[in-house]
């Protein structure tokens, strides 16, 4: 399976900088649903990447999310609609883990030779991390992208994925140290 480099955004860009629909815009439910998918498609893509692993992957997940929460945009629109539409991928995500267990990530040697120096430097860290998750077992992979890629707090965290914050915090610690280990003595 040839997949090409994942390229993933800094943490800080997955923060709350990212734009938010906030109430209803004027106009009709699909007015409204576009204006929803602009503000919040850059982001979902992010987070699928993280997710994935792979830019295929992700954009099948977001489009999936995207007819998923339109079936449902009334009760989205309700709750925080940006939210919604996470978890819904989140989801979608764990469902297709269970389905395949195991999925190839893109190696650094599959880098275009045309890419300069730092940025090649810069997507073989990302890469490392993305294959160092991968490595984790999926409840903590989970726990580790909400916290820290997308800075939830451990009760958002929690409720997102229908557990405790003690198990949120378990989570967390555990794939932090496994994380530590395979970065740093390179034992994926």
């Amino acid at each position: 399976m040839n997949a090409e480099p994942v390229s993933v955004p800094e943490a800080t860009e997955l923060s709350d900088a990212h734009p938010r629909v906030e109430g209803t815009p004027p106009g009709s439910r699909d007015e409204q649903f576009a204006a929803f998918v602009a503000a919040v498609g850059p982001y979902l893509l992010r987070v699928a990447l993280l997710l994935a692993g792979n830019r295929g992957h992700a954009e099948d997940l977001v489009q999936t999310t995207f007819e998923r929460t339109y079936r449902s945009w009334d009760r989205a629109q309700r709750a925080d609609a940006r939210a919604y539409a996470r978890k819904v991928l989140v989801n979608l995500r764990i469902d297709r883990w269970r389905g395949t267990r195991r999925e190839v990530l893109t190696s650094p040697d599959a880098l275009p030779e045309h890419t300069v120096a730092g940025h090649a430097d810069a997507v073989d860290e990302r890469n490392e991390v993305i294959r160092a998750l991968a490595v984790l077992p999926l409840a903590q992979r989970r726990v580790v992208v909400l916290r820290h890629l997308l800075d939830l707090t451990e009760s958002e965290t929690a409720r997102e994925l229908g557990i405790s914050v003690g198990s949120v915090k378990s989570h967390n610690a555990r794939a932090l140290a496994r994380l530590r280990t395979l970065i740093t003595e390179g034992g994926q």
